[in-house]
């Protein structure tokens, strides 16, 4: 009989596990920050999105941002795997995913995106009009925007559930193709996208506080988040074998 932990188990395990680590996280997360943020910032600083060709320009370069950011994804993901097993990690460990099977971790990045990117098309458009409208040509494309906006949220937070265990299944299954490892983050998921989003909407109140310390607090929040995700992955895994 599966016996899955509720989300308030797999928070205190989280905590339990991470605490000692919060430096290691933190440190980790600032190594990401401090390369990839600047990378995005001179993106949005020199790319001219009122034209056509400038979004265009813009969404081809931050494509492959998120290619190379898949690859901290992938160590962020070796790293809380560690600690939360209890095995020796370090904040060095983010660059993991450089080493260990680089070419999957950008494929299931690569997907993830261009499903993203494919989806935002409407979205994209509206607000190229919008920027170039006039006052009452604005009013006009509100609704839309709007509309486009919850479509392009909806299937976002789809897309991360489905695939939430893309990252953690390629470290434990390596020898599965990307295609294979998105495929059975699908399946892995099949019944449980309902428990994980619910853990997501816990973490509201949090990220609001967090927000209202100007951001700081999210130090210490992403990595209890990240924990928490990595609790929910391992306790998948545990009832599937007992199953």
């Amino acid at each position: 009989m599966n016996t899955f932990k509720s989300s308030a188990e797999l928070k205190a395990s989280a905590k339990e596990r991470m605490f000692g680590h919060y430096g290691t996280a933190v440190g980790a997360l600032l190594i990401i920050v401090c390369i990839v943020g600047p990378i995005m910032g001179l993106t949005n600083l020199l790319v001219d999105i009122s034209t056509v060709a400038g979004t265009i320009l813009y969404y081809s370069i931050s494509f492959f941002i998120m290619l190379f950011a898949g690859l901290f994804t992938s160590g962020t993901t070796y790293l809380y795997l560690e600690i939360i097993c209890g095995k020796p990690a370090s904040a060095g460990d983010v660059f993991r995913g450089f080493s260990l099977c680089p070419n999957k971790a950008i494929l299931i990045q690569g997907w993830i995106t261009l499903i993203s990117y494919l989806v935002d098309i409407p979205l994209i458009i509206i607000s190229y009009r919008i920027i170039n409208a006039s006052e009452s040509e604005v009013l006009t494309l509100m609704l839309p925007y709007a509309l486009s906006t919850i479509f392009s949220g909806v299937i976002s937070i789809m897309l991360s559930l489905w695939y939430a265990q893309a990252f953690y299944l390629l470290h434990d299954f390596p020898q599965y193709s990307a295609r294979e490892l998105l495929a059975r983050s699908r399946k892995l998921m099949k019944g449980h996208k309902g428990r994980l989003f619910y853990i997501y909407v816990s973490f509201i109140p949090l990220i609001i506080v967090a927000m209202l310390s100007c951001g700081i607090g999210l130090l210490w929040l992403i990595p209890y988040m990240n924990a928490t995700q990595t609790e929910f992955f391992l306790d998948l895994i545990q009832n599937k074998k007992e199953n």
